[in-house]
């Protein structure tokens, strides 16, 4: 049942979120929201991630109206289960937020939404339907990702094939919105700003080289999969006397303590510090290829002209795959060899990933969602004018 019409306050909605790949994209949501005139926001991050959010909240000048302040060293899901489930609740009593917006995979977003559902709040799901045909690839994001699609009212679909998958599940399809991505939105919003930053001092040195930008940190890759990956990456270096890689290195003890002794002490590879979202946009606009296990990274590069190689088994992001600007390489490290090395070798391949179109967005996401949004909640009439996929 829609909320009433008939409102005496504006509707409330509260935005939550805690990492840094979440906050990127809700960033552009958050800033429309505040600006609207028939909705009210509140802004609530759990800082899973504390330093790689701050800087997404410095960048996008996003005050929280509060700050859970939740990470901790070496911290275990159980522990963000636990410390969410604590400090969310006083939040929501206070607030009383007519719809709570999470975004994505993480579990900020899986515990945020269950204790929504414990306290008959509705929730809104930016970036339903994402599936593989594993639930436990990504792990945990897989899971996280379904059960939030259980427990929301609201289902903002990227994609077409995002929305497929939720009629499948037989979700209600009146509530279900196709809206493109917001890390379009988002990228598009800095990158200008970051094609004009100067040479970072990781790259001096590589101007003569075809620069591979990694990331890779998922639970899913540690141990076996962290060194798998470790392997390729040294191999391809090896093998092409014309590459190079920059590789920042997530802050995880358990990545780097797995990756830096295979890495750490080659000339062509330098392993760097996480960057802040601006200068990895930087990165990425001066990279030749991208190898990654990210899932927003597989969204951001196409608009970049980018090509990207997951190092995964199976990736949510099937549109990038079928439009030809992603490439699945698996995380065997003869799959990633292989794979990059096809790329790097042949030019008309490397082309044809270069020029494939970005099947995620058009950077009008946000909007789209502010619409949902108040049909939603009774305020607009009229249905969304939906994203669809231009392919050339």
């Amino acid at each position: 049942m829609r909320f009433s019409e008939v409102m005496a306050n504006k509707p409330k909605i509260l935005l939550t979120f805690g990492t840094r790949p979440d906050a990127v994209k809700m960033a552009p949501l958050v800033r429309l929201l505040k600006k609207d005139e028939e909705l009210e926001s509140v802004v609530v991050v759990t800082a899973q991630h504390r330093e790689m959010l701050d800087q997404i909240l410095s960048i996008f000048e996003i005050v929280p109206d509060y700050d859970m302040n939740i990470m901790r060293d070496r911290q275990t899901l159980e522990d963000i289960a636990s410390a969410v489930m604590q400090a969310l609740p006083p939040i929501l009593k206070k607030e009383n937020p007519d719809l709570v917006l999470v975004h994505g995979d993480t579990s900020t977003a899986f515990l945020s939404a269950l204790v929504c559902f414990y306290h008959g709040i509705s929730v809104g799901h930016v970036e339903a339907g994402l599936r593989t045909s594993n639930p436990s690839l990504p792990f945990p994001e897989e899971m996280n990702r379904r059960l939030i699609d259980q427990v929301a009212r609201l289902l903002l679909a990227p994609t077409e094939t995002a929305r497929k998958a939720l009629l499948r599940e037989h979700h209600e399809p009146e509530y279900i919105f196709v809206t493109g991505n917001t890390v379009v939105d988002a990228l598009l919003a800095v990158a200008e700003k970051a094609g004009k930053l100067p040479v970072p001092d990781y790259l001096i040195g590589f101007e003569k080289y075809k620069v591979i930008l990694v990331t890779a940190h998922r639970r899913e890759s540690w141990d076996d999969g962290l060194k798998r990956i470790s392997t390729a990456l040294r191999e391809i270096i090896e093998q092409r006397n014309d590459t190079a890689i920059i590789f920042p290195i997530h802050k995880n003890p358990r990545v780097r303590d797995e990756m830096t002794p295979i890495l750490g002490n080659h000339s062509r590879i330098r392993l760097i510090e996480p960057l802040d979202y601006l200068s990895f946009v930087g990165a990425m606009m001066r990279s030749h290829l991208i190898l990654t296990d990210s899932g927003g990274i597989q969204e951001e590069a196409p608009s970049l002209n980018v090509p990207v190689l997951v190092m995964r088994d199976l990736t949510e992001r099937e549109e990038g795959v079928n439009a030809g600007c992603v490439k699945v390489v698996g995380t065997y490290s003869n799959g990633i060899v292989k794979g990059t090395l096809e790329i790097l070798e042949d030019d008309e391949k490397y082309r044809f990933m270069v020029e494939a179109p970005n099947p995620f967005g058009d950077g009008k996401a946000s909007i789209r969602i502010v619409k949902a949004i108040k049909y939603f909640l009774g305020i607009r009439k009229s249905k969304v004018d939906e994203f669809k996929i231009r392919l050339k």
